[in-house]
C-alpha cells in the first residue's frame, strides 16, 4: 500500500483531501494521475517539487493548488480541464492535484496555510492550534 497524507486548511479549518499520494521522484511525477479514469473525492496527488503541470492524456478535470516552501497557497486553479497546461509559478515549491470542487468545498484562498501530514498526526497539530487560540483568547 502506498503511504498517503491528509491535507488540512488551517485557516478555514477544513479538509481538502484525506488520501493524497506523494509524488517525489521523477517517475512518480511523470506518471501523476495518468491512467486513471476518475479521481475519488478524498484522493489526490502531491507533486514535490513542481512549478507547473499539464493534464494532457487525462480524462477528467482537477483542481490545482500551488504551494510555497511553507505550504502556503500562492495560486489556485479550479476545474482545470483535460488537455490543458497550467501556468509556471517560479515561487512554487509543490503542487496539489485534487478532485474538481475541492477548492470550492474547502473555501481555500490564496495565502491560506495547509497542513500536509500523516492522518494520525492531524489531531496533534490541530490540538496545538486550538490550545494556542484558547490561551490567547483568555
Amino acid at each position: 500500500m502506498i503511504p498517503t497524507v491528509c491535507v488540512f486548511n488551517r485557516n478555514r479549518e477544513s479538509f481538502l483531501a484525506l488520501r493524497v499520494a506523494r509524488a517525489d521522484t521523477s517517475l512518480k511525477r511523470l506518471k501523476g494521475l495518468l491512467g486513471r479514469i476518475r479521481l475519488n473525492p478524498v484522493d489526490g496527488i502531491w507533486l514535490v517539487p513542481s512549478q507547473g503541470i499539464h493534464t494532457i492524456g487525462m480524462l477528467f478535470a482537477i483542481d490545482v493548488i500551488y504551494l510555497d516552501g511553507a505550504n502556503r497557497v500562492i495560486h489556485l486553479i479550479e476545474h482545470l480541464g483535460p488537455f490543458r497546461i497550467s501556468p509556471i509559478r517560479m515561487r512554487c515549491a509543490s503542487i496539489l492535484e485534487l478532485p474538481s470542487r475541492a477548492i470550492y468545498s474547502s473555501n481555500t484562498r490564496i495565502g491560506d496555510e495547509l497542513l500536509i501530514c500523516a492522518p494520525e498526526e492531524v489531531k496533534t497539530f490541530c490540538g496545538a492550534v486550538r490550545t494556542e487560540s484558547t490561551v490567547t483568547s483568555n
